[in-house]
């Protein structure tokens, strides 16, 4: 019998012994027993193939493009032996673990660098908005520290090199429909942009194997319109990948940040389809797709796909939140959380038990509703905890704005540990537009909030100094950053800058590089 075979008896044997000692927790009848996931605690588990009675909301199908077993290789976080930050939010719990340090107090924001992108081609007012430059939601940059065996291959294949290429270079996505690749020292382009086709509104993805980089399309400005493959090697895009025949929605867009695990890529789609492909230098080959509708209709995906061992997490524009077995790309859980949720799902083990964090927007709820901020067990969906913060919705210049949460909770660390930060746009339900707010990881109880001019969809980062003191960095709507102490919501710094922060930031020491919807990526200081 396999190494595989006898790990799935031995973890049948022990659901079955747990089922027939455990007691049941309130789960309805034909759930797996929670006692029986929750005893699957060893660190190198897979965690099993189970389905709950809610997951009998979802009508789902799971396509096998190509025969074969294509469950997960293993467990290892592939991107925490890499030197950088290559993904959106820096770990598959996309729980942003990559907080900057500083020393003592810090007291000012300064600014390093800025690089002006081009003005994209929907300069003017469309059906689709007017889009420009610079970068958007969510927009996260790539760091990576190349080492000197990379350097050398990049110098020997790839003719869009500059001079003033450098082994630590930042990659970014930008609304004019490029891709700019920029030298974190000294702010000069590292390499020449590449052309991406359409507006990149999403964060692209670095793999942490092959010289690949993953952009998906956020508007189709032309056809084409999908994801695509960039080979950093060569310096060209080398594959296409458009729309999908079989896809159960017809808007082809990829705001979602593509994410590997297990050996494998996994990118959640606009069409209604979750995609599980095999990866090669230059290329991906679809190996599953689950496609799923929920009340008849099938939802979009915009956030990132959260990942804990060989479950994944996500959420949809209709307020489903799913988790999904990615061995077999079946559901093992559904949650209805009220409404439109485009801000990424965290995930916080405690004693051995995944938690996952999520808030919807205000939108299908009408012109006022609620942010329903929830904590949910990750191993069976049960709701732990729900915070309701009063939001709405607001029509400026000519556009309906939504209210809620488009940002993804910060983990508190250091003196902040057990605390969860985000930005919220609360809109004309509030004392102010946008505010940043920290609540509690035990109970949801909202802790303070700190009031912004204007809305905030970019995701705060942390900067923790050698006394373990938290201070949160974070940008809004107006072109402001601001810096604020973690523990009490003390406003240390704030800075107008650019003009609207949607896109969060990536960390690296004492410095974060953000971009604006102005044209202008800035590496800031934190001094």
């Amino acid at each position: 019998m396999s190494v595989k075979s006898l790990l799935f008896v031995s973890l049948l044997s022990v659901f079955a012994l747990l089922c027939a000692c455990g007691e049941k927790t309130g789960l309805k009848e034909g759930d797996a027993d929670s006692s029986a996931v929750e005893g699957l605690r060893v660190p190198d588990d897979f965690l099993p193939d189970t389905t709950f009675s809610s997951v009998d909301t979802v009508d789902f199908t799971v396509e096998n493009a190509i025969e074969g077993d294509y469950s997960l290789k293993d467990l290892i976080d592939a991107y925490a032996a890499f030197d950088g930050k290559c993904i959106f939010r820096g770990t598959p719990m996309r729980d942003a673990s990559f907080g900057g340090s500083i020393s003592g107090t810090p007291t000012q924001i300064d600014v390093a660098w800025r690089v002006e992108t081009e003005n994209g081609p929907d300069m003017s007012n469309t059906k689709h908005g007017s889009w420009g430059g610079g970068s958007g939601w969510t927009g996260q940059p790539v760091y990576v520290h190349w080492t000197p065996e990379d350097m050398d291959a990049f110098r020997k294949s790839n003719h869009k090199v500059t001079n003033d290429f450098s082994d630590e270079e930042i990659i970014v996505g930008s609304l004019c429909g490029k891709v700019y690749f920029i030298n974190y020292q000294t702010g000069k382009l590292s390499r020449e942009p590449m052309d991406a086709g359409n507006p990149v509104k999403g964060s692209v993805s670095l793999d942490p194997n092959y010289k690949n980089l993953y952009v998906g399309q956020g508007i189709n400005s032309t056809q084409p319109f999908g994801c695509m493959v960039f080979d950093l090697l060569k310096g060209e895009r080398t594959q296409f990948v458009g729309s999908d025949a079989k896809a159960q929605r017809a808007w082809n867009a990829f705001d979602s940040n593509a994410i590997v695990a297990g050996g494998y890529l996994f990118w959640c789609g606009e069409n209604g389809s979750i995609y599980k492909y095999q990866r090669s230098q230059g290329g991906l080959t679809r190996v599953a797709v689950l496609r799923y509708r929920v009340g008849g209709a099938a939802p979009g995906v915009e956030n990132s796909l959260c990942v804990y061992r060989n479950y994944g997490y996500f959420a949809d524009n209709m307020g489903n939140v799913l988790c999904v077995n990615l061995n077999t790309m079946r559901p093992v859980w559904y949650y209805n959380n009220h409404d439109d949720t485009d801000g990424t799902i965290v995930c916080c083990p405690e004693n051995g038990i995944p938690y996952v964090y999520t808030a919807c927007e205000v939108d299908k709820q009408g012109h006022d509703g609620n942010c329903h901020f929830v904590k949910l067990n990750g191993l069976t969906g049960e709701k732990v905890w729900e915070t309701k913060i009063p939001c709405c919705r607001v029509d400026t210049n000519g556009k309906t704005l939504d209210g809620g949460m488009y940002s993804t909770p910060l983990v508190g660390m250091g003196d902040c540990a057990g605390m969860l930060f985000f930005n919220i746009c609360r809109n004309k339900a509030g004392d102010h537009p946008g505010e940043l707010t920290a609540i509690s990881t035990k109970d949801g109880n909202v802790l303070w909030t700190v009031g912004y001019e204007q809305f905030a969809w970019s995701s705060p980062v942390a900067f923790v100094n050698d006394a373990g003191e938290m201070y949160v960095f974070t940008g809004d709507a107006s072109g402001t950053v601001w810096l604020v102490k973690g523990l009490t919501g003390e406003v240390v710094c704030k800075r107008q800058v650019g003009n609207n922060f949607e896109s969060s930031p990536v960390v690296v020491g004492n410095t974060a590089v953000m971009g604006s919807r102005g044209n202008g990526i800035y590496k800031f200081v934190i001094k």
